[in-house]
């Protein structure tokens, strides 16, 4: 069975689509993947395509972008972010590895 929560990591939402629910400009959300803060899937067409996570993600950073950040400090964030969790995961495997032995 596929878990529920998948639906929100499919692709399938154009950037029409994701315009309207964001609220964002086209020109924005191109934008924001320029600099490398959202990345959409593309089909053999070229057409962008979203998913609902990506849909959440832009509203969350329009609202960092409105209380005055700029987006090299939400890309700076977002590195951060997957460098703790890296090394939490490291870690974790590191601790399973040694109980093992």
């Amino acid at each position: 069975m596929v878990p529920l929560s998948s639906y929100k990591d499919k692709k399938v939402i154009t950037i029409g689509v994701t315009s309207e629910l964001t609220g964002l400009s086209e020109r924005q959300i191109r934008y924001y993947e320029e600099r490398k803060l959202i990345f959409p899937e593309r089909t053999k067409g070229g057409t962008r395509k979203y998913s609902f996570r990506d849909v959440e993600r832009l509203v969350e950073i329009a609202n960092k972008i409105e209380d005055g950040m700029q987006t090299f400090e939400i890309r700076r964030e977002e590195i951060k972010k997957a460098n703790i969790r890296e090394k939490m995961l490291r870690g974790q495997l590191n601790a399973a590895f040694k109980m093992r032995k």
